[in-house]
């Protein structure tokens, strides 16, 4: 723990892992959104635990609700973040039902409230409410550290957003000396600055207690962006605006969620994953090394171990165990774990789930009219991405065009034709 925390000063983070991300179409299908894979080898829930221990912070629950069991084989007893611990560590809680009011999580403030217990039987001073569902490093220390010397009772971490998106974030309006005057979530309008929240809390454990513990039928506490920071405003509380001027990312949506891989791969991206001093840990399998076949073409890629190149791989990300057969060409695409590349197939601008096995001569992402949005999903599949479901087998031959979904499980069979149009769904 930083020294500038105080010897008696306890910490806590709890990080929010229970959403189903449903905007991420079939890839949160059968698993959180926390718990989709990201960058090869990690987890996107990865970033934020690195995060925790990277910032001195070693007393850390987890607070899951939807499909959570990936969430769980994964994070287990924390071990790869060195939260295996006798004192403090890592605790996964679930909702549960109780003889008092306990039952589904309404919403974030809802589901700390829930477990305020946590809370309390470590004696924290200060809690850390965090996300598990954003890519970025960031030192929470440094934040709390901001929070102490200003006497906040909470602390926001904030950062400026493109004015046409202001509508995905909670908008702030703060005064001279960054405490926050006005809070309103998701406008419609653009007339409200560009001063997003990033989901990132830090509260003096006394003022949460209160503010969980005063919600009524007329105003609840259901959500900290909705219902508990701007009633903090209103009610002349200390609020104060910390601004994080580095990189991150929502990647709630496939588009971002493409977006975001892809840019790892260009030497301009500013999301460092070979910092040595802050390292981002996960949880991995142990692999032989990498194979390229002699007739094999890698170019501005990244390729996890135990993955065996003998086709041409060209800007993707490939995670552990893929297997590219030869004449096969994978372009532009995300490929999961254990992913099976028939010979001669083609992706281009494709993400693969786990285990899908693509037989010889397919071609994922026909077609050059992007504009056609997936029948059943338009508001998710618009801008040419095809995306395959985990566990899916798609049979040889088989043309896809663009913003195809193929849901998790399918078979050969499955599909009646071998000539999928744009925007159609398996």
């Amino acid at each position: 723990m930083p020294e500038q925390w105080g010897k008696c000063m306890r910490v806590v983070a709890m990080i929010m892992a229970g959403g189903e991300g449903t905007r991420l179409s079939v890839l949160s299908e059968k698993r959180a959104k926390p718990s989709v894979p990201f960058a090869g080898k990690f987890r996107i829930i990865d970033f934020t635990l690195s995060n925790c221990v990277n910032s001195g912070i070693y007393n850390v629950a987890v607070l899951t609700q939807y499909r959570p069991h990936s969430l769980n084989d994964h994070i287990g007893i924390g071990r790869p973040w060195d939260l295996d611990r006798n004192q403090g560590g890592v605790r996964l809680l679930q909702p549960y039902q109780g003889r008092g009011e306990e039952s589904w999580y309404k919403g974030t403030a809802d589901a700390v409230y829930q477990n305020l217990n946590f809370v309390r039987d470590n004696r924290a001073d200060v809690v850390v409410l965090l996300s598990g569902d954003h890519i970025y490093k960031m030192d929470y220390s440094a934040m709390i550290e901001a929070h102490q010397q200003n006497r906040a009772d909470a602390t926001v971490a904030v950062m400026h957003v493109p004015l046409d998106e202001t509508d995905r974030f909670g908008i702030m309006t703060t005064d001279e000396n960054d405490w926050i005057t006005a809070f309103t979530e998701k406008p419609k309008a653009r007339d409200k600055g560009t001063l997003a929240s990033m989901g990132v809390y830090v509260f003096n454990a006394s003022v949460l207690y209160r503010r969980l513990s005063e919600g009524t039928e007329d105003d609840p506490r259901i959500d900290f962006g909705k219902h508990v920071i701007p009633a903090m405003i209103t009610g002349e509380e200390r609020v104060l605006a910390y601004h994080f001027n580095d990189y991150w990312v929502d990647v709630g949506t496939i588009q971002a969620y493409w977006e975001t891989s892809m840019q790892l791969l260009d030497s301009s991206c500013t999301l460092n994953l070979y910092e040595p001093n802050w390292l981002i840990r996960t949880r991995s399998e142990e692999r032989p090394a990498a194979k390229i076949g002699p007739q094999a073409r890698v170019t501005r890629s990244l390729v996890c171990n135990g993955c065996t190149i003998r086709g041409t791989v060209d800007r993707s990300i490939l995670s552990p165990g893929v297997y590219v057969s030869p004449g096969a060409v994978v372009r532009d695409s995300v490929v999961m774990n254990d992913a099976w590349i028939g010979p001669g197939a083609i992706l281009d601008k494709v993400i693969v789930d786990k285990q899908v096995v693509v037989g010889s001569g397919a071609y994922l992402g026909k077609g050059d009219n992007l504009s056609i949005p997936n029948a059943l999903q338009p508001d998710r599949l618009d801008t040419g991405i095809t995306v395959i479901g985990k566990g899916a087998h798609l049979p040889a031959g088989v043309q896809l065009g663009r913003n195809v979904l193929v849901n998790a499980d399918r078979n050969v069979e499955d599909f009646p034709t071998t000539n999928v149009p744009d925007g159609a769904t398996i």
